[in-house]
């Protein structure tokens, strides 16, 4: 299995894989988060990216003014730069986007150690699921993707489950 807390796997990844480490270490962003213990998940490291897809960056804060002060400050002169406050699951969660380069990045943060986040969960469980799969099963949930269903919903799709997939993913066995 991947540690996907290192970032060096996508040295070896595809082409986005591998522009995506050139972009985050060249601009030293997970080095400047290194505070909040971010890790990168989402859609890229697991290869079921689409073309619009961003770089997540999933952050741990235990001092909210802190957390947006320090994204503010290393990341407001960035080309679309915005944060706001959202409650997720009863959780305060502070969302930042920004380009750098041809990347969208989102840093999204909560007081909630990021191994333990959904974020990082679910990339966890989707990874193992692919790759239980064949490539024809990774084909088809870019493909939903693509048609704009978002990634667990795509994920729920093809396993048959039903309810909330986002906790269903949760607790889905394989």
């Amino acid at each position: 299995m991947i540690n996907f807390k290192d970032i060096s796997y996508l040295k070896t990844g595809n082409l986005k894989q591998q522009t995506a480490f050139h972009i985050l270490t060249k601009h030293q962003i997970l080095e400047n988060l290194a505070d909040f213990d971010p890790i990168l998940v989402g859609t890229i490291p697991i290869n079921i990216d689409i073309e619009n897809s961003d770089l997540d960056i999933v952050c741990y804060w235990q001092n909210k003014s802190v957390f947006i002060e320090r994204i503010k400050c290393l990341f407001e002169n960035k080309n679309h730069f915005s944060i706001r406050e959202i409650i997720i699951d009863n959780q305060e969660s502070i969302v930042a986007n920004f380009f750098i380069e041809t990347f969208e990045i989102e840093i999204f943060g909560q007081n909630i150690p990021t191994e333990l986040q959904n974020g990082y969960r679910h990339m966890l469980i989707e990874d193992q699921i692919l790759r239980s799969r064949d490539e024809n099963f990774r084909l088809e949930i870019i493909k939903l993707k693509e048609s704009g269903i978002k990634t667990e919903p795509a994920f729920g799709l093809l396993l048959g489950l039903n309810g909330n997939v986002y906790q269903e993913l949760l607790d889905y066995k394989i």
